[in-house]
């Protein structure tokens, strides 16, 4: 059997086994193991694994995904959630869909320091529905804005998912957090012209609410100012070289920690819960990057990555329309795979294609990762969706799903522009020169 069928009927059994439920860095690992096993011998292929396992366990870099991690969890006691989101509703909420707005701006800022998309949703959603719903919003947009606004948490640094990408990839972190920056903030942008336009052409799908006054809002304000702070702290002290991306998250736990203090919210029991939930994270995202790091050797091994770029040269097919072919099947495996298995799964395959075209890493993680987020909102699985219903009980699953289609072609624009305009991610590192 030819290396590449090996390889072809890796990527068959990896399918099989996350169908049938099986987690999916366990899944990575014990195909790649095989296929290891198969390619090389048994003996080479424990002895790879262990190497991988030593060197991921004991990589300094990784060390900032816990403290990004530990950060997120200590902010939420703090309260980011509900305040990002009150404070955009103070702004927005006496024009047309402004709650929804603010539902978006809330997620954007919670994203900052969360850097999980399911999280943002399921955090800010608890805030913001209930006063949506007061305000006499109709379920679509409601749901449609929130589910979408989540997505936010998964490529505004610090960002978990980019965090990962650097890690199986090789690149920096700080240089792929910068370059995130931009391209947040334009998918915020379009997610807020998706609701202003929604609701000039149906103003009953978002009611005006009462304005709040000047003085209330400057309240708010202050409300958010020391994380708003920190945010900019950590986050800006990465990009001028202040400190290392592990550095950054250091002095970041140490100033929520003085944070949740002044807020009058620390205690013992908060920060071993804290604690605990993240250890429990942590955990199963270094067994899944381990496991994807084993499945990229073998695929590595089989050549199949160098095949597939044999493929699209003899085509002649021009790079942009390589992207779009990956971006086409990104978005298709998104409809049924988790988001960081279809990260993980995809980089060792379509990285090594990336750099035969000519493109920058970096870039491709970002493309990568606004793929990825698109998966979280695209049926049948769209994860965002299913952890909202959690929250409200009494709205189908059919309703948020139909209220997200508006935010869909908001991705699909946002996407191709990343694409044509590859400069909107790599710009900001290349004049920050993180």
């Amino acid at each position: 059997m030819s290396p590449e069928l090996t390889g072809l009927l890796g990527l068959i059994c990896l399918f099989v086994a996350l169908t049938v439920g099986i987690p999916i860095g366990v899944s990575l690992g014990i195909v790649g193991f095989g296929g290891l096993m198969l390619l090389l011998s048994p003996e080479a292929a424990v002895i790879k694994t262990g190497v991988i396992f030593f060197e991921v366990i004991s990589k300094y870099e990784l060390g900032v995904l816990p403290l990004f991690l530990l950060l997120a969890h200590l902010c939420f006691s703090a309260g980011a959630s509900r305040d990002f989101f009150d404070v955009a509703a103070r702004f927005m909420g006496h024009r047309r869909g402004g709650l929804a707005v603010a539902s978006i701006a809330g997620c954007a800022g919670f994203g900052a320091v969360s850097g999980s998309s399911l999280a943002t949703v399921a955090t800010v959603g608890s805030a913001a529905m209930p006063e949506m719903r007061k305000a006499g919003y109709q379920n679509q947009l409601a749901t449609g804005s929130l589910a979408a606004g989540g997505t936010l948490g998964a490529l505004i640094p610090p960002s978990g998912a980019l965090i990962v990408f650097g890690i199986i990839a090789e690149q920096s972190i700080g240089t792929l957090f910068a370059a995130a920056i931009i391209p947040g903030i334009t998918q915020a942008i379009f997610y807020i012209a998706t609701v202003m336009i929604l609701c000039t052409l149906n103003p009953s799908l978002g009611p005006r609410s009462p304005r709040v006054s000047w003085p209330h809002r400057i309240a708010g304000l202050k409300k958010i100012g020391d994380i708003a702070l920190l945010i900019l702290f950590v986050i800006g002290g990465m990009m001028i070289g202040l400190f290392t991306p592990s550095e950054a998250a250091s002095v970041g736990v140490a100033l929520t920690l003085v944070l949740c203090y002044f807020r009058g919210v620390l205690s013992l029991a908060l920060f071993k819960e804290a604690l605990r939930k993240t250890l429990l994270t942590s955990g199963m995202i270094y067994l899944i990057i381990i496991g994807a790091i084993i499945f990229g050797t073998f695929i590595s091994v089989t050549g199949l990555a160098t095949m597939l770029a044999e493929v699209i040269r003899s085509v002649d097919a021009s790079p942009v329309v390589a992207i779009i072919v990956m971006a086409i099947i990104l978005l298709a495996l998104g409809s049924f795979l988790d988001g960081l298995a279809l990260m993980l799964l995809t980089t060792p395959i379509f990285l090594p294609i990336i750099l035969e075209l000519g493109y920058s890493p970096i870039w491709f993680g970002i493309f990568l990762v606004r793929a990825m987020e698109t998966g979280f909102i695209l049926p049948p699985l769209g994860l965002n969706a299913y952890v909202l219903q959690g929250i409200v009980k009494d709205i189908p699953i059919t309703t948020i799903f139909r209220g997200i289609v508006p935010f869909l072609v908001a991705d699909v624009c946002h996407l191709s522009l990343i694409i044509t305009l590859p400069a909107l991610a790599l710009w900001l590192p290349s004049v920050t020169g993180v």
